[in-house]
């Protein structure tokens, strides 16, 4: 599956929830969370164990030697808390992302729509709510940190590189980018940013500008440091956040700027939509994205895989489908086998489509219905 090659059967990549590499691989959460050796040690175990055909690293490079900065680590049933020396705490459930909560309960860890200056967004580098959701980990040493505008640090890559080392070359690699419309809601928060686009369209279109740059910096970076694809994740622009029209004014035109820049590159990028997004499926081609991830099928999305490929599976290669909700709830391998034969025949016709969850793999799947997916494929996907 490396972008240099065309594959002999269907692909097999499941993206995995961070809690799937909690509970899976025998590694403490905390490391994985915060260091990028220890997550790429996870990622590579799984993909060896799974035989999937691609890893996805979608967590930038953590800062060296952070959890020097913890006073204290304390075990809890429900996970880990560890409490660091400027006394904010990160919670780190035993199957969750981490959850961060600053030292002053008081403290504003988001963007205020109204009073903000599309020009001048350097205070948000201070933001915790919104830099914990995009760079995933606090900055918690008092020193300048980079502005999600700016250059990416070295240790960006950190974890790009500690995976490579550890896979041949027929194991593809993706990166991972957040959308604009993702940096977007997290700065303002959810609610909070759904509201400006009906109250101040105009500004939130300026933001939107803007917050583009961080996204095509991040984008550009990986995919000049050599991965084989990049994901561009806007899991929030489905339906029933955003309607069709409003996909088409606050998304489209953003996420094309992200595409067309990474293309440029001569990498790969495709993009990842969770929800319903059978809707508007020509207008995620209209971004100028190679493919689309997710296609989530009732009761999480509305996307049917045959009907997708009629529709879009000669302009972009097509990720995912796989009924997340019913593969945590099979109990049998012929409840596996049966869903993901179903994928796989609706699917291969043609070529362009990977076998995968909708979603991430919950983090409570079992880890024996995994382990039949890239058999089936070897028997079922032949080219």
């Amino acid at each position: 599956m490396r972008r240099d090659r065309l594959p002999d059967r269907v692909p097999v990549m499941c993206q995995l929830a961070t809690g799937h590499y909690f509970l899976n691989t025998g590694i403490p959460p905390h490391e994985i969370w915060f260091t990028s050796e220890a997550w790429a040690e996870a990622a590579v175990m799984l993909q060896r164990r799974y035989r999937f055909d691609g890893i996805l690293i979608n967590v930038p490079g953590r800062p060296k030697n952070i959890l020097d900065q913890v006073q204290r680590i304390e075990q809890g049933e429900d996970g880990q808390y560890l409490t660091w020396k400027n006394g904010d705490v990160t919670f780190v459930p035993n199957d969750d992302n981490a959850q961060h909560r600053p030292a002053d309960p008081n403290e504003v860890t988001r963007a205020d729509f109204a009073t903000i200056d599309p020009d001048h967004l350097e205070f948000i580098d201070g933001l915790k709510g919104y830099i914990w959701n995009t760079y995933h980990v606090p900055w918690l040493d008092g020193k300048e940190t980079p502005g999600p505008l700016a250059e990416v640090p070295d240790y960006f890559f950190d974890t790009i590189d500690a995976v490579r080392a550890r896979v041949d070359e027929s194991v593809s690699v993706h990166g991972e980018c957040f959308s604009p419309f993702t940096h977007y809601i997290e700065l303002i928060g959810y609610e909070n940013a759904l509201r400006s686009l009906i109250e101040d369209s105009g500004k939130a279109l300026a933001l939107l500008d803007r917050l583009t740059e961080a996204s095509i910096t991040w984008a550009v970076a990986q995919a000049e440091h050599g991965v084989d694809a990049v994901l561009m994740s806007s899991a929030f622009a489905g339906g029933p956040l955003l309607s069709p029209r409003m996909y088409k004014r606050f998304v489209l035109p953003f996420e094309r700027r992200v595409a067309e820049a990474v293309r440029a590159t001569g990498t790969p990028v495709y993009t990842h939509t969770c929800g319903s997004i059978g809707d508007r499926l020509d207008l995620m081609v209209e971004t100028m994205t190679e493919g689309i991830d997710t296609l989530d099928p009732p009761p999480l999305g509305n996307s049917d895989l045959a009907t997708a490929k009629r529709q879009i599976g000669d302009k972009v290669f097509i990720k995912g489908n796989m009924n997340a909700v019913e593969l945590l709830q099979a109990t049998t391998e012929a409840q596996v086998i049966a869903h993901a034969t179903n994928r796989i025949e609706a699917g291969k016709p043609g070529g362009g489509y990977i076998l995968s969850t909708a979603c991430s793999v919950a983090p409570r799947v079992e880890p024996w219905k995994l382990e039949l997916l890239e058999p089936m494929a070897e028997r079922l996907g032949k080219y």
